[in-house]
């Protein structure tokens, strides 16, 4: 191999990373060198202003997009350094695509299957190097930071796209609609044996057969050849209680992150996690392989698998009850060979407590609880379409960036649908990835007449990206655009009264509304101790009186056609 095609991590002590600058320059070089097997650029900036590429490999030099789509051609797509600061996936991935350039027999292996790549996500983290804002990993050098110029983390921001990069990447997937992803990590959390762990799409979630496919198929033989390939893997371990001793859960990887946006797809998605306490060198060849695992399977199965995600969109088209929220079954965990470190516990040095660590010289290896089942706990009936106002431009950009069709009204009219009363709400009390998320959300189904006006959107929901639609727009969702308050505002009350006024106003709405009176009757009775705040019973009645009711307050601004 000529020195000028080494990656950093090669050309030095294995435990160096790339930096961007010498990523970009790089891929730029072997692309010019090997025109017929690389395609790479540019694919948007970031919000620093910085360019994110994208690099597709191609076996017979079919680069084109809608070409590679209308064949029929499985796309394999592997995302790194969303997090900057674990950063092995970019550094395998740099070696990976230059053995496709310079191996015809590897790149011949691909087949007809297409290797999508993002070289490095999170761009502007990866200019913000240091060495000190990964407490507990062990190298490499000098990383990235996991935040990007907005000091958001783009692993939670897959759906509510703050940012200029997630919104390149919703763009990008969709345009290319991947059949399995890898997403390249490092774990923080317990001690154990295993260098590798992994998180998938969680199979309940993706449902169906793709699910069923995903979690008797596809992840036995990734474990199996992993530990093949000399580097067993366990599932990311999320212990229950303080340490895997009691159990781990599989991850509910809801759409904020990038294997359940993934999901939204019906794609199959993995975030393997590399140890953070293992040497940098090993975290770099335990991804390599798992990446290479995964690919390999892809190849092999890419008919398979692209045929049971056709069958899931288009069991999409006509399914009239979603599942729309999962919880994990505790009575019933599987169990999982486990090998770990004994966990013990001695008085901190640091205050007065007792604190946990491992003993590495006392290794064991046993059957460990494995919570992995997540059936549905909140499932909707679907309407034939959603109609969502042309007011509310963020939410429609984000379904157009995901492929979601729809149609414009052509003429103002009234129309009979369904809809939601916003009960109750609670919400974090600090921010959250730049949001105040609804934690809680109560609903009432409500039907009445609503405005359609020209140029509002219809969603359909007889089309293939009908489940991005339903996930997002229904409220009590995961990652709902409702939860994560792009239409807070529906949440206020507009007009308000002066209490002196009111008060001899109240009394004549008690009178002349009868349905007023009798709820008044049953709030009084429950919550007898407000009878002395003037404020609480003058807000309750201008709340719930007739009169001066604002229809558009709490009423969620979705409507629903059946």
């Amino acid at each position: 191999m000529s020195l000028e095609l080494k990656t950093p991590f090669e050309k030095g002590n294995q435990n160096q990373t790339t930096t961007w600058a010498e990523c970009i320059a790089w891929y730029e070089e072997l692309a010019r060198q090997y025109p017929g097997v690389l395609r790479f650029g540019a694919i948007g900036t970031s919000d620093a202003g910085v360019p994110i590429h994208a690099g597709v490999i191609s076996a017979d030099g079919v680069f084109d997009r809608a070409q590679i789509k209308q064949s029929g051609r499985t796309v394999f797509f592997n995302n790194n350094g969303i997090h900057p600061g674990e950063p092995e996936g970019v550094d395998a991935c740099m070696a990976l695509v230059r053995d496709f350039c310079t191996q015809p027999e590897r790149l011949a292996a691909l087949g007809e299957t297409v290797f999508l790549f993002i070289p490095l996500y999170n761009v502007d983290g990866s200019l913000n190097r240091n060495n000190t804002s990964r407490v507990n990993q062990d190298g490499p050098e000098q990383f990235g930071f996991r935040g990007n110029s907005r000091h958001l983390d783009l692993n939670r921001d897959f759906v509510k796209c703050d940012t200029l990069a997630a919104q390149v990447f919703n763009k990008f997937f969709t345009s290319w609609d991947p059949d399995v992803m890898v997403d390249t990590h490092t774990s923080n959390g317990a001690d154990y044996s295993y260098t590798m762990t992994l998180i998938h799409t969680q199979a309940d979630k993706l449902g169906g057969e793709l699910g069923g496919f995903l979690r008797g198929t596809m992840l036995p033989f990734m474990f199996s050849e992993m530990e093949r390939r000399g580097w067993p893997t366990c599932p990311y371990v999320n212990p229950v209680k303080d340490s895997p001793d009691h159990g781990i859960a599989e991850f509910l990887e809801t759409p904020r992150f990038s294997t359940g946006y993934a999901a939204l797809h019906h794609t199959i998605g993995f975030m393997p996690e590399t140890h953070m306490l293992k040497p940098f060198a090993d975290r770099y060849h335990s991804m390599r392989a798992l990446v290479e695992t995964a690919l390999d399977f892809t190849i092999r199965h890419g008919a398979q698998v692209k045929a049971l995600r056709r069958a899931a969109k288009e069991a999409g088209r006509t399914r009239r009850e979603w599942p729309v929220h999962w919880a994990m079954d505790e009575a019933h965990p599987s169990s999982f060979r486990f090998k770990g470190f004994e966990a013990k516990y001695k008085p901190s040095v640091l205050g007065d407590y007792t604190r946990l660590h491992y003993d590495r010289n006392s290794p064991w290896e046993r059957d460990i609880a494995y919570f992995n089942s997540f059936p549905p706990d909140v499932t909707v009936q679907a309407p034939r379409a959603y109609v969502v106002p042309q007011a509310w431009r963020e939410v429609i950009e984000r379904l157009q960036w995901n492929g979601v069709r729809m149609e414009r009204v052509e003429s103002e009219r009234t129309v009979e649908a369904s809809y939601y009363h916003l009960a109750s709400v609670s919400s974090r009390a600090t921010a959250y990835e730049g949001h105040m998320f609804h934690d809680e959300v109560q609903l009432e189904k409500r039907r009445g007449q609503v405005l359609l006006r020209a140029g509002d959107y219809i969603v359909p929901l007889d089309q293939d990206n009908a489940r991005y639609a339903v996930e997002t727009l229904e409220p009590q969702a995961h990652d709902s655009f409702f939860r994560w308050g792009f239409f807070n505002s529906v949440l206020e009350k507009k007009e308000a009264y002066s209490d002196y006024v009111f008060e001899d106003e109240a009394e004549r709405l008690l009178r002349e509304e009868p349905e007023l009176a009798t709820r008044f009757a049953a709030w009084k009775q429950a919550n007898p101790a407000l009878l002395k705040d003037q404020s609480a019973v003058l807000d309750f009645l201008f709340a719930n009186c007739a009169c001066y009711r604002e229809p558009e307050w709490r009423r969620y601004p979705v409507f629903m056609l059946d």
